[in-house]
């Protein structure tokens, strides 16, 4: 029973009994038809397995791996134990991985987002030299991400099909019936079917994704000291190396140490819809070093004071 499922923790064994108490027939479970993974319904297959039963009603999904994990999230936002929103966000980040020519939109109503939320999860999860020229929206049609691409063609397509209806126009262009009547009436004019606050908007677009962005280098603070040095010093003292608990502490800290490249070269390899998953609970992890660190310094100053 293997679930490609959107919730990262798993099945939850309390919503499992319950449904096992259930005396009615629960709805069919989703599966990938191509892998025979569950994409909704776990909870209900391990029910059904601890009510010793051997068969559970089935529906197929057939269709890309892609989009069969899209079908897990809108299976499970629209029924049943609620996805949480870190599951939520999780999805969002995967399916902008999968399928990024989706509007923030689109997407919103797939992870039960809001579209600006989406749009924030897609800017720090998505390189500018990622992003596709247009999107998909939730009407299955294509807009150009830029206006300013979606003026230019209209105003070509105005010279070529001088007898074109603005909605035709609009359409092909993949821009409202209202900014191709706008583009119309300043190609009527001799001006450019770009606003000029538009024009110095792209430009500034284009002048920032031209420099690569630089890999982010992790800089030792003042004042803190050299980790693999520290490391070598309190692996030579007899009192941690001799003992359960200063072993237990020595591999804890040799785990944790990175050189300044390794961790620069690890950001790197994360892949993207892991990264806010990651980050999280690097925080939380630090949070956490950092109140053990503070509750040692107290205990110098305790001794110290008393000495």
């Amino acid at each position: 029973m293997f679930a490609d499922s959107p919730r990262l923790e798993g099945e939850q064994p309390d919503h499992v009994r319950v449904l096992a108490g259930v005396d009615t027939d629960l709805p069919p479970i989703l599966v990938h038809r191509q892998t025979m993974t569950v994409l909704d319904g776990m909870h209900r297959l391990r029910a059904a397995v601890q009510n010793g039963r051997r068969e559970i009603g089935v529906r197929f999904f057939d269709g890309s791996h892609k989009d069969a994990f899209v079908a897990a999230v809108k299976a499970n936002i629209s029924h049943g134990l609620p996805l949480s929103l870190t599951d939520r966000e999780a999805a969002t980040v995967r399916i902008l991985d999968s399928h990024p020519q989706w509007s923030d939109r689109a997407i919103a109503e797939v992870v039960g987002l809001a579209a600006t939320t989406v749009a924030r999860i897609r800017a720090r999860s998505a390189s500018a030299q990622a992003r596709p020229e247009t999107r998909i929206g939730r009407d299955g049609r294509v807009r150009p991400i830029n206006g300013a691409v979606g003026r230019r063609l209209a105003g070509r397509l105005f010279a070529e099909r001088p007898d074109a209806s603005l909605r035709e126009i609009a359409e092909l262009a993949g821009i409202s019936p209202g900014t191709a009547l706008d583009v119309r009436k300043r190609l009527s004019r001799g001006e450019d079917p770009v606003p000029a606050k538009q024009l110095l908007a792209e430009q500034r677009k284009q002048a920032g994704v031209a420099e690569a962005p630089k890999p982010v280098r992790f800089q030792r603070r003042r004042g803190v000291p050299d980790a693999e040095l520290v490391l070598r010093k309190l692996q030579r003292d007899p009192s941690l190396r001799l003992t359960d608990t200063g072993r237990g502490l020595l591999r804890l800290l040799n785990t944790r140490s990175l050189k300044s490249d390794e961790w620069a070269d690890l950001q790197g390899e994360i892949p993207a819809h892991c990264v806010p998953l990651v980050a999280d609970l690097a925080l939380g992890l630090a949070d956490e070093w950092a109140k053990f660190a503070e509750a040692l310094k107290s205990r110098a100053r305790t001794e110290l004071a008393g000495s």
